[in-house]
């Protein structure tokens, strides 16, 4: 190609070039620049952002000012169609939030002009929100509902909102007095560590009400005036969800108070410090159905405005930008039946071991009493407790026997001593001589004869012993429970004198006061019992509960049998025939057996098993008492876990509640 040719191809070139960049008006540079600032804004991060008028770093700082009381929440935002206009171009912005259950949305115009060869975004606080001024930022406010009450049976109200006082030093009242002369004062009245309030009261501000301690107003003994007397001393009055007494059911419901901090790590940005939820129990497994969902408030306000400055204003200096309105928590309906409850918590109180006493209502499985004593130290042992269950096995291991063709009148030998592989198991002391021998199995139950059970243990396999206790509803799962529970635990192989020690309901079977009164409860049904608690479980809180809390339905430890199949071993859930047969043999411990104290119990005839179970390593042996009854559509167990024998430990003890629940 000649010189004459490149010259002329190179001046085409340039010519369509120079062309195509005055065809160029700009568009595309503004709209990256509106993107840019779009995309900035969705992360709260303009530090990369060229302004006009403004210093990056600067701009980024008052833009994390302005949003800083909505952290962590961030928007997403969308730039719209630009207009351009020469040198200054618009765009409209959507801005989306999600704000509590709320979501905030609204556009503002972003302005841009070009600088040279680049396009600025024009400082402006009303693109970050509408009608924002330069030297305003947001506020957020929340308020909770009003928490929702726990009901019980008949929409009893369990847990609802009760009057209180707040005693505390309120500071701008103590004039010229000595804060912690006072403190250690108010302390030392209503029994708080004085050394630990006189150093919060020091740590708090000159115009704080320092609480020391909320009280009860029904019953309280400290009075106003004594409370007045002391300088700076106050009771205010407030309400809070509260139970009928402070012990009332405390195990099972769980309390409300402020989030800790393992709550708060938890939730996953739900709680915050300073909330309210619910601690343990009920309240923190279905703490969402019960709190509802709070109402939320965001204000543009001056960056300088203070509290005080809010407070004494005759209107609100902030101007509302955006709420949303709180949702009332749902209340949680439960079986538990007040007056069965506080009568098996007093049946309790005098008792110093861990203790439970629960009774439910065989058919329709509803729990109306699941008392936890002072002994067991705020745990739910009436639920949780995992325990050897003793001679109470004896209802299970009867009908593995029934179901191998022996009946209530089959001859049992009763020995006084029997040994398997080295180990001998004996009867409890003083059993009675005329129950030694051939007798029947009526018999050998009626008076918890041990060795007539374990010398039955080459006929009853432990896979039977697992199925029978399946078969009566425990060591299984509870899917309409709606609480955290342990069912039982019953090994499926054992063998020697593992298995002549499951006959007896030691050895490796466990079982929780509600697993044995579940157990009864299936005699009286006839068919296995599945017991209830929680009747309006939120769907979201039963299926997954809180953070740290078991499931709704959780069951513990348990044998891994689907709900639908309780038996799968056996293939047959406890008949009707099979128990009446155990009940005539519930009943014969009551006409002849060694819980003839319950005939007394006036209206329907009592049925009953004694247990008693050794555990630990002292000799002689501690022992589990234990003692379960069906009465009319009742039954009930009672448990003491150091207690001696089951009979004459937790045997006066469901004779008193039985004859109170009437």
């Amino acid at each position: 190609m000649g010189n004459s040719k490149k010259l002329s191809l190179a001046i085409a070139v340039f010519i369509l070039g120079a062309s195509l960049v005055a065809c160029d008006d700009g568009r595309g540079g503004a709209e990256n620049a509106a993107k840019q600032f779009a995309a900035a804004m969705s992360t709260l991060d303009v530090g990369s952002v060229p302004f006009d008028g403004k210093d990056s770093a600067v701009a980024s700082q008052q833009v994390q000012d302005v949003f800083k009381a909505l952290e962590p929440d961030r928007p997403t935002v969308a730039a719209g169609e630009l207009t351009l206009d020469g040198d200054t171009a618009s765009v409209p912005l959507d801005y989306t939030w999600k704000i509590a259950s709320g979501e905030w949305k609204y556009t503002v115009s972003a302005k841009f002009t070009k600088s040279g060869d680049k396009w600025l975004t024009v400082w402006n606080p009303a693109s970050l929100v509408p009608g924002l001024n330069d030297n305003e930022i947001l506020s957020k406010g929340s308020q909770s509902p009003q928490r929702a009450d726990i009901l019980g049976a008949g929409d009893a109200k369990l847990v609802t909102y009760r009057p209180v006082v707040n005693v505390g030093i309120d500071k701008p009242q103590l004039g010229a007095a000595d804060p912690a002369a006072s403190a250690t004062q108010l302390a030392e009245l209503v029994g708080v560590d004085p050394a630990a309030y006189t150093q919060q009261v020091a740590a708090s501000g000159a115009e704080a009400f320092v609480i020391a301690i909320t009280l009860r107003e029904e019953g309280r003994t400290i009075t106003d005036q004594q409370i007045q007397a002391i300088p700076g001393a106050r009771a205010i009055p407030a309400t809070q969800p509260l139970a009928p007494s402070r012990t009332f059911a405390r195990a099972v419901l769980g309390t409300v108070g402020e989030a800790n901090a393992e709550q708060i790590e938890a939730s996953a940005g739900a709680l915050t410090a300073g909330d309210i939820t619910g601690i343990g129990g009920l309240q923190q497994q279905y703490d969402a159905q019960l709190r509802g969902t709070d109402a939320v408030v965001i204000r543009a306000q001056r960056a300088d405005l203070t509290s005080e400055q809010i407070q004494a204003a005759a209107t609100d200096p902030r101007r509302v930008v955006f709420e949303v309105a709180p949702t009332p928590g749902t209340p949680l309906k439960t079986t538990l039946d007040p007056n069965l409850q506080a009568l098996a918590e007093s049946t309790l109180a005098g008792v110093g071991p861990a203790s439970a006493i629960v009774a439910l209502r065989p058919s329709n499985g509803a729990v109306l009493a699941a008392a936890s004593g002072p002994g067991s130290n705020g745990y739910n042992t009436a639920m949780l407790g995992q325990y050897a269950p003793g001679s109470t096995f004896k209802m299970v291991d009867s009908l593995a026997m029934l179901r191998n063709g022996l009946t209530p009148d089959s001859k049992v030998e009763c020995t006084p001593t029997l040994t398997v592989d080295g180990r001998t198991f004996k009867n409890a002391e003083g059993y009675p001589e005329s129950s030694l021998g051939s007798v029947t199995l009526r018999d050998a139950f009626a008076h918890s004869c041990n060795t007539a059970f374990i010398a039955a243990r080459d006929s009853v396999s432990q896979a039977q012993l697992e199925a029978a206790a399946m078969a009566m509803g425990v060591a299984v799962e509870a899917p309409s429970l709606g609480a955290a529970a342990f069912l039982g635990s019953v090994p499926g192989e054992a063998a020697g004198t593992e298995h002549a020690a499951s006959m007896i309901g030691q050895g490796k079977v466990l079982v929780s006061p509600l697993a044995a009164a579940i157990m009864a409860g299936s005699v009286a049904k006839g068919s296995p019992v599945s017991p209830q608690l929680v009747l309006n479980p939120d769907a979201g809180a039963a299926a997954g509960g809180t953070p740290g809390e078991p499931t709704a339905d959780a069951a513990s430890p348990s044998s891994g049998v689907t709900p639908e199949a309780p038996s799968q071993a056996s293939g047959q859930p406890v008949t009707a025939a099979e128990a009446a047969a155990l009940a005539d043999m519930m009943r014969a411990v009551v006409t002849s057996g060694h819980a003839g104290f319950l005939s007394s119990v006036p209206g329907a005839p009592v049925g009953a098993k004694t247990g008693t179970a050794e555990f630990g390593k002292e000799n002689p042996p501690k022992t589990h008492a234990w003692i379960v009854a069906v009465h009319g559509d009742l039954a009930v167990a009672v448990f003491v876990e150091d207690g001696g024998l089951g009979a004459t430990t937790s045997g006066p003890l469901l004779k008193q509640f039985l004859t109170a629940a009437g």
